[in-house]
């Protein structure tokens, strides 16, 4: 297929320049109609529908998906299903967000004599102040004329940028009003590195009940080195009487004292372990104790877990807070 001899860096900088300068003249558009629109969805009882038809659809897709994922729940109706049966979803607690680049889409305008009907409040996104989907809507938001990146001036591109513009700022004016923390982001995102970071806590990661590599201080350095080696955690936690941490033995400890050629079997675990070990509690976030690993002046790569009561309940591995996406 022959193509055009075109400068093809020029021509994207240029399709850039006019997506700028429509988001630029977006700017001035910004009234008390944005305002009332953004209250009126933070005072919503009900649900806040987006609809829209071909890319006002597509990009009401991506509006309801951030909207939803920063605190403002939203939903995408397809104009087209919302003729056969999909309107059945809105009611009159309802507020709906409806997006047309000329207003004059036939679908779209199609559903909103019916949701007129049913007493949901109607939010016009378009591009002509004029237009039937003006007409329909409670609060109109007109972004103008805005033109587009399309040599012909007709495909959507920069008004699809525009209104997607919009619709961030919008969500983002949302997530203000509505105090949403960086808590809140993460129990909406718990498959994110920032949600694990925020919800798992040393319990949900670390070696506990019969995988808990512990030893009484009584137990011989026998017993000692076959816990360590059934664990598999390369260290065991040294507890006395009343399960509390008195320190921790390592494969290290025990090569240490082979090499010096010492009868360790002989030894009473006390004279071979750790006696200050670091440690960290069960319900501390496992991110907060991944930097008590890493920030050490020489890092260490297990923790014994204790509860607040100080008895140890688990053993804490770097490896499993990689394998966890910490």
């Amino acid at each position: 297929m022959k193509s055009n001899s075109i400068d093809i860096e020029s021509e994207i900088i240029k399709v850039i320049d006019i997506e700028i300068k429509g988001i630029s003249s977006l700017k001035e558009r910004i009234n008390s109609s944005v305002k009332n629109a953004v209250e009126t969805i933070f005072n919503c009882r009900g649900k806040v529908i987006i609809t829209g038809m071909g890319k006002s659809g597509l990009v009401a897709k991506k509006i309801a998906s951030t909207m939803s994922s920063v605190g403002t729940p939203a939903i995408f109706v397809h104009p087209a299903e919302g003729m056969h049966g999909d309107l059945g979803i809105i009611g009159p607690d309802d507020t709906v967000i409806a997006i047309g680049k000329s207003g004059e889409s036939s679908e779209l305008n199609g559903i909103l004599p019916s949701v007129k009907n049913v007493g949901a409040k109607i939010i016009g996104i378009m591009g002509d102040a004029n237009s039937t989907l003006a007409k329909y809507s409670d609060i109109v938001i007109d972004i103008g004329n805005i033109e587009e990146a399309c040599p012909f001036n007709m495909a959507p591109t920069t008004s699809s940028t525009a209104t997607m513009v919009l619709g961030d700022a919008i969500a983002v004016a949302l997530m203000k009003m509505r105090s949403f923390k960086l808590t809140d982001y993460a129990l909406l995102h718990p498959g994110g590195q920032l949600g694990k970071r925020l919800i798992l806590t040393v319990a949900d990661v670390m070696l506990k009940g019969n995988d808990n590599p512990l030893v009484n201080v009584s137990d011989s350095i026998k017993n000692c080195i076959i816990e360590i080696s059934e664990k598999q955690a390369g260290v065991v936690s040294v507890v006395d009487n009343d399960g509390k941490l008195m320190g921790l033995v390592s494969d290290f400890d025990i090569r240490t004292h082979l090499e010096k050629e010492e009868n360790i079997f002989s030894m009473a675990i006390t004279g071979i372990m750790n006696n200050n070990p670091v440690s960290v509690y069960e319900d501390e976030k496992a991110f907060s104790a991944l930097k008590t690993m890493q920030e050490r002046e020489k890092p260490i790569t297990v923790l014994p877990v204790i509860n607040r009561e100080d008895i140890v309940v688990g053993m804490l591995r770097l490896q499993d807070m990689v394998k966890e996406g910490l």
